[in-house]
């Protein structure tokens, strides 16, 4: 069974990295802003408390993203194991963590240069349903603006723009480093390994190197 936290800025690789070990290891990606998006989506009342957060590049409140991953990793499917990407973001969703929410063996941190990171969210592709992750440029569906497995069409965020892109650039280095301090200091006791990961470097190369870290 293994267990991962995927952290890294918007537009250093996570999506796309965490889909790769999804089917390395055949266990299920979860993404936070997936499971938002796909709640807003289906309730109107949540859609309406929730929406300017993301739209706006904002943390959305601890204890909605606590309920709804306690509800997720409940699921069949995480039972050989999970990838997350976007939790915990603060310390009190860390702290969950180390209260046993659940256990967690490895803790990857993507790393990028800003630079980078607009070029590669400038031109990113999504589809919704699922979350995969595309680049017109770095790593292009087979098929113009449609999925690989679905055929389905392709999306740009609402919050893949540039201005958006700035604010939640903010808000990701406000939480990181308060949070990778928390992390040095209490989760040695856990057994749990960290790794940071330059992914300033090809999806094919970025992946061999985790899972040669991982093994």
């Amino acid at each position: 069974m293994i267990k991962i936290v995927m952290l890294g800025a918007p537009g250093s690789g996570k999506g796309t990295q965490m889909q790769l070990l999804s089917n390395y290891y055949r266990i299920p990606p979860i993404s936070v802003g997936d499971i938002l998006r796909k709640k807003i989506n289906i309730n109107q009342k949540f859609k309406k408390n929730i929406k300017n957060y993301i739209n706006n590049g904002k943390l959305v409140n601890d204890d909605i993203i606590i309920e709804l991953i306690k509800k997720r990793i409940e699921k069949k499917d995480c039972k050989s194991g999970f990838i997350l990407d976007g939790f915990p973001r603060t310390i009190k969703q860390a702290e969950i963590l180390k209260n046993n929410l659940f256990t967690i063996n490895y803790i990857l941190h993507l790393k990028l240069s800003e630079k980078k990171i607009f070029e590669r969210i400038s031109g990113r592709l999504v589809h919704i349903p699922s979350g995969r992750c595309y680049h017109e440029k770095f790593n292009p569906p087979q098929k113009k603006n449609r999925d690989n497995i679905t055929g389905e069409k392709l999306s740009i965020r609402k919050d893949d723009n540039i201005n958006i892109i700035k604010i939640r650039l903010y808000e990701y280095q406000k939480y990181i480093n308060p949070l990778l301090i928390w992390f040095n200091k209490n989760m040695n006791q856990k057994n749990i390994k960290f790794f940071e990961i330059q992914t300033n470097d090809s999806i094919k190369n970025i992946h061999k190197k985790i899972l040669s870290l991982l093994k």
